[in-house]
């Protein structure tokens, strides 16, 4: 057993429902094996300012159902892309100097897959982590769930459910956007269990032709109303299988900025002058806030707990992963090698098998 005082926590990238639980669980099993915990805010730009905060367990109290993070999030990138090749900055070298000068034995980053890629590449510089998978997307390969996925697809279940009424009412074609840069997993999980009649997600491309199409194919047999799922990310052909983004805007991992595919897919439905008026609902942030669900609760206790536990058995480089109800430790290289994860084909098999087109 390695010999081991003191963990750094931090979170990075989205928030979801669940982070608060996880951490709670890390103080709580850190406490229990002797350990202090240290918490970095606002991911790992507070690493790199040396943003440091003591983690007791008497500052995770009550905790447990708060959604957000306590620590504050950031998608703050230490390294830059040179090609294909990331390479690193001056903040690398800060980093080094808070986790030597903080004496912190081994990190807990909690994010997605660019919060756990920092994590990966800082291994070579000899940072010892452990990272939790958390993105409401379910996109990091190496598991079965994300922390926060199943509090978001609660978010999208209930507002389909509230949408049908009054798409009902009216008569109209309601277009949810959800969120889904490159896995459209709230979007077909949540359009399934929400009643969706179209899902369109970025694993296949869609025509406004085909939606009109699935439309017109409802009216026909009486059905006066639709609901159509579309994830941030889908990729309409009349744009060359390219998603609607804004222009020039990135972030520090090099992501653009997506938003609009609802409001384009209405624009696009009009001008077919179909009988049914389009009317969008962006969820937006909405998907990540709130509390968390008790299956995501449940998660990051388990996640959490089995961190310090990695930490303890000399083990990192990893991240936490459910692979059936086992938390094992899954390689951060073969995650990030996989990831994004598309969504299963078992799930769009479904959607086509019960008509949702």
């Amino acid at each position: 057993m390695p010999n081991v005082k003191r963990i750094g926590v931090l979170t990075g990238g989205g928030d979801s429902p669940g982070i608060n639980a996880a951490l709670r669980a890390i103080v709580r099993r850190a406490a229990a094996a002797g350990l202090e915990v240290v918490g970095f805010r606002d991911g790992w730009k507070g690493v790199i300012e040396d943003d440091v905060v003591p983690l007791g367990l008497a500052d995770v109290s009550g905790i447990l159902p708060v959604g957000g993070t306590i620590l504050g999030t950031s998608r703050t990138n230490p390294f830059i892309k040179e090609g294909k090749e990331w390479k690193p900055t001056p903040k690398v070298d800060r980093i080094l100097e808070t986790v030597k000068t903080r004496k912190v034995d081994a990190l807990i980053p909690i994010g997605g897959d660019d919060t756990l890629g920092v994590a990966h590449r800082l291994a070579s510089h000899g940072v010892r982590a452990v990272g939790i998978p958390q993105t409401i997307d379910n996109d990091v390969a190496g598991t079965d769930y994300c922390l926060g996925f199943h509090s978001a697809l609660a978010v999208v279940t209930d507002a389909l459910d509230k949408l049908h009424t009054t798409a009902h009412a009216h008569h109209r074609v309601l277009i949810v956007e959800v969120m889904g840069r490159d896995s459209g997993w709230i979007a077909l999980v949540g359009g399934i269990a929400g009643g969706a009649d179209v899902i369109l997600v970025p694993e296949e491309p869609f025509s406004v032709h085909d939606v009109g199409k699935a439309i017109e194919h409802r009216l026909e047999s009486g059905r006066r109303f639709s609901i159509i799922v579309v994830a941030e990310g889908a990729r309409p052909v009349e744009l060359g299988g390219k998603p609607v983004a804004q222009e020039g805007r990135v972030d520090q991992f090099g992501h653009p900025q997506l938003g609009g595919v609802g409001y384009w897919l209405a624009g696009e439905l009009e001008k077919k002058g179909l009988p049914l008026t389009p009317r969008v609902t962006v969820l937006a942030y909405l998907q990540r806030g709130g509390v968390a669900t008790p299956f995501d609760r449940m998660l990051a206790t388990r996640f959490g707990a089995a961190a310090v536990e990695f930490v303890l058995a000399g083990k990192h480089d990893v991240m936490t992963g459910l692979r059936g109800h086992d938390v094992v430790a899954v390689p951060l290289a073969e995650v990030l090698a996989q990831s994004p994860k598309p969504v299963a084909r078992e799930f769009l098999a479904l959607a086509r098998n019960i008509g949702v087109r």
